[in-house]
């Protein structure tokens, strides 16, 4: 009898782990996503317009994550047209439009704060560009982006992915890849 039970409680356990695996999806490595966003600018965006693109998908709790994984691109992809950085601002709760004026506003300082941040490189690396302009964040607050890279909405996962120049994903992290991942992905 006990080895039955154990045989039975081996089997609900990959049973479990199997099911969460594939009820979380995710995006397959080496498969082309032509993914469409408009960003706080209302600049349209796609995984698949030409761009070897690195896509954050983080909560307003995950900024300092972001940031890291901005901090981690390489340089010679600062204010390079061929290379973008997007995040996804992914909001956990529903909010009501007032709520949402507000968070836009947050949202929008914060990233005139990462352009000053971003600048600083830009100067450093004489780039003569307005880093303001290589910022592109997109806010999530219907839960309408999240699920097209496969995310549930309302999930709270970091997750960064790259997409080459027609949206071959090429990599994806559920955390801040290092610097070197990161450089031997974009490259």
């Amino acid at each position: 009898m006990n080895l039955r039970a154990l045989q039975f409680f081996f089997f609900a356990a990959i049973a479990f782990f199997l099911s969460t695996a594939l009820l979380r999806g995710g995006l397959s490595s080496g498969t082309t996503y032509s993914l469409s966003f408009v960003d706080i600018d209302g600049n349209k965006l796609s995984t698949a317009d030409g761009h070897v693109t690195v896509l954050v998908l983080a909560t307003t709790a995950d900024w300092e994550k972001a940031r890291a994984v901005g901090d981690r691109v390489p340089d010679y992809c600062l204010g390079n047209p061929d290379y973008r950085m997007i995040t996804i601002i992914r909001f956990i709760r529903k909010h009501g439009a007032i709520v949402r004026k507000i968070a836009m506003a947050v949202v929008k300082h914060r990233v005139t704060e990462e352009a000053k941040q971003l600048q600083s490189r830009y100067d450093t690396n004489k780039i003569m560009r307005d880093a303001r302009q290589d910022i592109f964040t997109v806010t999530d607050f219907d839960g309408t982006v999240s699920p097209q890279l496969s995310e549930p909405a309302g999930a709270t996962d970091f997750c960064v992915f790259v997409f080459g120049r027609k949206g071959e994903l090429l990599a994806q992290w559920h955390g801040v890849p290092s610097a070197k991942q990161l450089a031997a992905v974009v490259k």
